[in-house]
């Protein structure tokens, strides 16, 4: 009885070993399956991340090209526009010095007729109904100094010149009304004066009892009937805007 059980014993006791022997062979090789496959998958990884990081680097090249394609394109339109703009401002220049050409013509010929049409307002002022004489020959005066100040544009001289004259186109449809001085038989009275355009130019004395008219012909003033001191008396007060304006029998003396 205790041979068998010492022989089952030895018996197992060989298993086992040969079983632990067995398992310690089976071990070695499935570890270095599992190292293999480990390393495998670690490349895999960074065989991956090399791929992911090349197509990513495409992708930038990529956009980088489509971007400089779409600049050129931007570049080539701008530069088209610019082109355009470039020839514009030429035509432009050409057009522009045509005219400062013409411009320098022109001044040649405007310059000697202010010059006349200066001097024809004056002899025409000098000529005229003798109403604030002063003030429009001071005018023509401040005119002339106009002309010689080199800081006054061509233009603008031209400008006050036609302004001079149609300051005196005015005065032919203007009622007014001034008190001044008239020299009669070297004396000096004291009148209101009254204006109908250029038609008619009269003076009342202060006291209403005397009145004269401008005669242009003989240059001189002429006294008035007493039937025109009334007459004269509410045109003075209708240009003074003291009483509506109505129809008044004034003298007149027709153009020749």
């Amino acid at each position: 009885m205790s041979v068998k059980i010492r022989k089952s014993l030895v018996a197992t006791a060989l298993v086992g070993a040969f079983a632990f022997a067995s398992n310690n062979v089976m071990a070695d090789p499935l570890n270095e399956l599992h190292k293999a496959e480990a390393q495998i998958h670690k490349a895999a990884v960074k065989s991956q991340a090399k791929v992911d990081n090349a197509f990513e680097q495409t992708q930038e090249l990529l956009a980088e090209y489509r971007s400089v394609v779409d600049e050129k394109e931007i570049l080539k339109v701008y530069n088209d526009h610019v082109a355009n703009l470039v020839a514009d401002q030429n035509a432009g220049i050409e057009s522009f010095n045509r005219q400062i050409a013409t411009i320098d013509k022109t001044k040649q010929n405007v310059v000697p007729l202010m010059y006349r049409m200066i001097d024809t307002l004056e002899q025409f002022i000098k000529a005229d109904v003798p109403f604030e004489t002063e003030k429009r020959l001071a005018r023509v005066e401040r005119l002339r100094e106009t002309m010689v100040n080199s800081s006054v544009t061509t233009s603008e001289k031209y400008r006050q010149v036609l302004e001079a004259y149609l300051v005196e186109k005015d005065y032919s449809s203007i009622v007014a009304s001034s008190q001044g001085t008239l020299k009669l038989d070297g004396r000096e009275i004291t009148v209101d004066f009254g204006r109908v355009g250029r038609v008619a130019y009269v003076a009342q004395s202060l006291d209403m009892k005397h009145a004269w008219v401008w005669n242009n012909t003989s240059k001189s003033w002429d006294e008035l009937g007493e039937e025109y001191l009334k007459p004269v008396k509410e045109m003075i007060r209708m240009s003074r805007k003291q009483a509506s304006y109505d129809l008044v029998k004034l003298p007149i003396f027709g153009a020749e």
